[in-house]
């Protein structure tokens, strides 16, 4: 194989050789695209489970995830720690968040961003939708602490806004405003959350999408066998994989989803995260406790594959995952690794 030279680094590229000020050759990126695509693929142009959504209910979603009405002391809504406004990641970007009593959780909030792409909800798959996942927070004590759907029922009914919002959201229904169709007028607006990035535009052939840095670190992403996790349209998302295969993980406190199935092989397994957005979301890894990217990528290399990244290699990981952030939410530089 011949050798690309990207950033005075030799990376391992099927192409003729260039120099770092060079733009790689077209034959050298459509090689390396056609590589990408044999594991990574762009999002989908809509989410599944949204067959019956409509712009009412999508209207009366967005509203209700931002209503802090449903959390018993008026504090807090779904927003507070999946943060969509102002640009956000989908997250809080705190390692854990914060419950409407002051106390936090065990896990770092996941990003709402893309997640309907998702095999299922919370880190270990306990929730098999959107629907389910948005009927969970309001009712946990440690998070809005709303002590049963009675009384969320009862606060959104007393408001004439909601009274008209749910019966156009949902016009069969005789009783409109119920628990059910709150979670799954939630669940319609989450499945609008859908995220746009360059590097879809690469995959689709563009073939100025992607800097020559960013095309040097997919490179070294693929070859480092990151996709053998991060794989699909989200990059992840697909499938639960034990966190420590290779080298165990120093927190043994949170089993994963072996606290939902008590199957023994799921121990210390969990959802693998999308790395779509990435670079909005730290802190990193379930309990949140890899404070950024650098940390993040050379720990996860370590653990998972056995493998030791150059800083050079990290680096250009990073730059990869650069180029999966939304249009949209602006390019944020990623956090710095404390």
């Amino acid at each position: 194989m011949k050798k690309i030279i990207l950033f005075a680094t030799t990376v391992a590229l099927a192409g003729t050789s260039l120099q770092a000020a060079e733009a790689p050759a077209t034959a050298v990126i459509e090689k390396l695209r056609a590589e990408a695509r044999k594991v990574l693929a762009p999002l989908p142009e809509k989410m599944p489970g949204g067959e019956k959504d409509t712009p009412e209910r999508v209207k009366l979603g967005e509203k209700l995830f931002f209503e802090k009405r449903l959390s018993v002391n008026n504090q807090q809504s779904c927003n507070s720690c999946h943060r969509v406004d102002e640009g956000r990641g989908g997250v809080d970007n705190d390692p854990t968040s914060q419950g409407t009593f002051g106390k936090r959780g065990d896990r770092n909030s996941p990003t709402v961003l893309n997640a309907g792409y998702h095999l299922a909800q919370f880190w270990d798959g306990r929730a098999p939708t959107l629907k389910e996942q948005a009927k969970g927070p309001v009712l946990n004590p440690g998070e809005m602490a709303m002590p049963n759907p009675e009384e969320v029922i009862k606060r959104l009914s007393a408001d004439k806004v909601y009274q008209a919002q749910f019966r156009a959201a949902f016009p069969a229904d005789a009783a409109a405003i119920n628990y059910e169709n709150l979670a799954e007028a939630i669940a319609a607006f989450e499945r609008t959350l859908r995220t746009h990035d360059r590097f879809d535009d690469f995959l689709r052939g563009d073939n100025k999408a992607l800097s020559a840095g960013e095309l040097a670190g997919l490179n070294t992403f693929l070859q480092t066998g990151c996709t053998t996790c991060h794989n699909g349209p989200a990059l992840g998302g697909n499938s639960y994989q034990k966190v420590g295969l290779v080298k165990p993980y120093e927190n043994l406190a949170d089993a994963g989803r072996f606290n939902v199935t008590k199957d023994p092989d799921d121990k210390f397994k969990f959802k693998v995260p999308s790395l779509r957005n990435i670079v909005l979301t730290a802190p990193y890894f379930h309990d949140g406790k890899q404070a950024g990217l650098e940390q993040a990528v050379s720990k996860m290399a370590e653990m998972q594959l056995g493998k030791e990244l150059t800083a050079t290699e990290t680096q250009q990981i990073i730059a990869f995952l650069s180029s999966l952030t939304d249009k949209t939410r602006g390019a944020k530089k990623p956090a710095a690794s404390k």
